[in-house]
Order: C-alpha cells, then sequence, then structure tokens
C-alpha cells in the first residue's frame, strides 16, 4: 500500500465541510459525520481500555472491535456501502456470552467504577450508546440503512458492559452497586 496521507492539513475543510469517500462534500454537523466523529471518539476510547493490563483474550478482542469499528466508520464514509458483516455481530454475541458465563448473576443496578480500566470500560459504554443514537437517527434518513453496523453497536454496548463486569472480577474488585438510599431526602 502507499502513502494514503502525505499532507495531513488540506484547507478543504475550512468552510464547514468534510468529503466523503466517494468524493462528495457534505456540512460537518451532517448527521453522517456526527455519527462518524462518534464512532471514532468510541474507537478511542477503546484505545484507552487498551493501554490497561487486560486478560489477553480480552485484549485481543478489543483489537478485534477496533477493527470492526474503523470499517464501521468507512461504512458510513462510503454512501452504499456494506462494511459490518453479520458474522461481525455474531463474534459480539459469542464472546459476551464467554465474558457473562464467569460473573455471577446481577441482582442490583451497578454504576460505573471498580478499577480504572472497568471505568474506561464504563466510558466507552456510554460512548457507544451514543453513537447508536446517532446511527439510529443516521438511518431514519437513508434508503438503505446500515442495519448491521446498528445492530453490531447495539451489542457492543452490552459486550462493554460485561466486559466491564468481567475486568473487576478478574481484578478482584466488586461492582460498585447503586443504593437507593442516597436518592432519599
Amino acid at each position: 500500500m502507499g502513502h494514503r496521507l502525505t499532507k495531513i492539513y488540506t484547507r478543504t475543510g475550512d468552510h464547514g465541510t468534510t468529503g466523503l469517500a466517494d468524493g462528495s462534500r457534505i456540512d460537518k454537523d451532517d448527521k453522517r459525520v456526527e455519527t462518524m466523529g462518534d464512532v471514532d471518539e468510541l474507537n478511542c476510547v477503546i484505545g484507552l481500555i487498551l493501554t490497561e493490563e487486560l486478560p489477553a483474550e480480552l485484549n485481543h478482542d478489543l483489537i478485534q472491535i477496533q477493527h470492526i469499528l474503523f470499517n464501521l466508520g468507512g461504512e458510513i464514509a462510503m454512501p452504499g456501502f456494506d462494511l459490518v458483516r453479520a458474522n461481525d455481530v455474531d463474534m459480539l454475541e459469542s464472546r459476551l456470552d464467554h465474558y457473562n458465563e464467569s460473573l455471577t448473576p446481577l441482582k442490583e443496578f451497578i454504576l460505573p467504577g471498580g478499577n480504572r480500566a472497568a471505568a474506561y470500560a464504563h466510558l466507552a459504554r456510554g460512548v457507544c450508546r451514543r453513537a447508536e443514537r446517532r446511527i439510529v437517527t443516521l438511518n431514519k434518513s437513508l434508503n438503505t440503512p446500515h442495519q448491521l453496523a446498528q445492530n453490531f453497536l447495539n451489542r457492543l454496548s452490552d459486550f462493554l458492559f460485561v466486559i466491564c463486569r468481567y475486568i473487576n472480577y478478574r481484578s478482584g474488585v466488586s461492582d460498585v452497586l447503586w443504593k437507593n438510599e442516597f436518592s432519599k431526602a
């Protein structure tokens, strides 16, 4: 592969537009760009999780998810292309089940926290849910919605929730349970 980005700044976005992969230009606050931005932010937060010490299999899974998220962003940037596949969604379901099987059933709501890696995973879950809301909004405006991408983000938020608990479990740290008495005055 040759050099794809030889010059980082182009000045083509100085007037509030950006280029899509098909060469068309759209406003930087377009639903498509907002969705791409949230997917990119999600990928960044997953990168933050990966700076922490994790079990090797979880590290591998998160890197694989980052690649799929990059494809998902590319799919959104290329009108008419589908880069997220059904087996990407299936993989997430399988890995979600794998990590969840070692956890005790959840009887209470949990708050973001535990150790730092789990807290980062909670942050990623929140960003993922925003990205999912954005793609739902985007899909309503398209003739051919990104349905598998939407499904992937839906499963990914569940996956991230489970790995929050899994990371805490593997670290010997308890989940932070929500206690209703704090809301009573």
